[in-house]
């Protein structure tokens, strides 16, 4: 197994279980590495969801080059540019898929089907994220008017905006960009898995 190989997965293992150091939690880390999307278990699940330390989630960093190279045009208008989407001309408006949305910049896990729900906007909307270590916000005040923007804790990716005039439990609108986003399909039902 390559060294790379090993490091990767040390880092996955700090990602899910938070296993830092005391020193380490007062710094940020960082790393340049690539990170392997795969799907989660339902204990991995259920374990990430009750995560707060959005503080200890390494932070994942590339060059402008770096990200070129990664990403599509389109990605990374939307993910390093912090552009916009075409309303209904996307890819995961429509999706029922179940499973887990995860930044397609880092692969940080960031929603559940579950929570994805028909907004009519144009946009793939879900009503919570996966946990409050799957991103961040921060103010924007572009084009005029000022709304809360989302970025993922992981690697600081645009990923969209969140709105209060979503459904119930929460009241809010997660309106994300599916260019921003990547579906890992998984059941997420307990009784499939027993089977």
């Amino acid at each position: 197994m390559n060294i790379k190989i090993i490091i990767s997965l040390f880092l996955l293992c700090l990602i899910w279980t938070g296993c830092e150091s005391g020193e380490a939690q007062n710094q940020k880390d960082t790393t340049t590495m690539e990170l392997e999307i795969r799907p989660m278990t339902l204990e991995e699940l259920e374990a990430f969801k009750k995560r707060t330390d959005i503080e200890n989630v390494p932070l994942f960093t590339q060059t402008e080059e770096e990200w070129k190279e990664k990403l599509s045009s389109g990605e990374f208008r939307v993910l390093r540019k912090h552009g916009t989407e075409l309303p209904w001309r996307n890819e995961y408006n429509k999706t029922d898929t179940e499973g887990i949305y995860h930044c397609r910049g880092c692969h940080h896990p960031l929603f559940s089907s579950e929570a994805k729900y028909n907004s009519g906007t144009g946009w793939p909307s879900f009503w919570e994220p996966l946990s409050e270590i799957s991103m961040k916000t921060q103010v924007d005040n572009s084009f005029f008017m000022t709304r809360t923007e989302l970025l993922c804790a992981r690697c600081e990716s645009h990923l969209g905006h969140v709105f209060d005039d979503g459904p119930e439990p929460t009241g809010l609108r997660y309106c994300m960009n599916s260019a921003a986003l990547r579906l890992m399909p998984m059941s997420l039902s307990r009784d499939a898995e027993d089977e």
